[in-house]
């Protein structure tokens, strides 16, 4: 009894999300029970998400040749290695209407059986813009009330620091409100006035 051939086809993952403007790469990896040769050939077709025909994309047969017309022309590369069993392409600049389902045949003669495995394409916005708003918010909201707080703490601890300096320039001096009367001589000027006294009483003292 003859061996049938096959060649099993996987493409994953069975949904892709792209980001409008961001270039996306479609998947697909195959193994076949035969070698490689020229005569392999690799198709993608495009199943739009809303009602539309099908179309083929692009076409593989030892060269890449990506479509020349309709929606996606200029904008299918080739991404794979039919070596290594990769038939890949990307799609660049995708928007939301490329959205709708992605078809990848490989026949790799003389296999006769091949399964053609499929992804569904989701284009939506990054959504980068929203974010950064909700980050500045939370900031505001957040963050902010904590540096006014902050701010007026320091500017405070700064007038203290201002005033006690101040007071470090001027000496011992104190103000008539902080030195009660009769205290005088626990003021400097108290003191240097019982220091010339004491000079004065010195100098009678001594003899001649």
């Amino acid at each position: 009894m003859r061996k049938s051939n096959c060649c099993l086809l996987c493409l994953f993952p069975p949904k892709v999300r792209a980001f409008i403007g961001e270039q996306v790469s479609l998947k697909c990896s195959f193994k076949s029970s035969s070698p490689i040769t020229e005569s392999l050939t690799i198709d993608w077709t495009y199943r739009p998400a809303t009602s539309g025909q099908m179309e083929t994309i692009f076409h593989y047969q030892s060269v890449p040749y990506p479509t020349t017309v309709g929606k996606f022309k200029d904008r299918i590369s080739w991404v794979g290695n039919v070596a290594k069993g990769d038939a890949s392409i990307a799609i660049q600049s995708p928007v939301m209407s490329d959205n709708g389902t992605f078809i990848c045949s490989v026949k790799n003669p003389p296999d006769t059986y091949h399964n053609i495995p499929q992804t569904m394409l989701i284009v939506t916005e990054r959504g980068l813009s929203f974010q950064l708003t909700s980050a500045a918010l939370l900031s505001i909201l957040v963050f902010l009330p904590s540096v006014i707080v902050v701010t007026l703490l320091l500017v405070r601890m700064g007038r203290k620091f201002g005033v006690l300096k101040e007071k470090k320039k001027s000496g011992c001096k104190k103000s008539s409100i902080e030195v009660p009367e009769g205290t005088e001589t626990d003021s400097c000027l108290g003191k240097l006035r019982n220091w010339c006294l004491n000079c004065v009483d010195t100098d009678e003292e001594d003899p001649y």
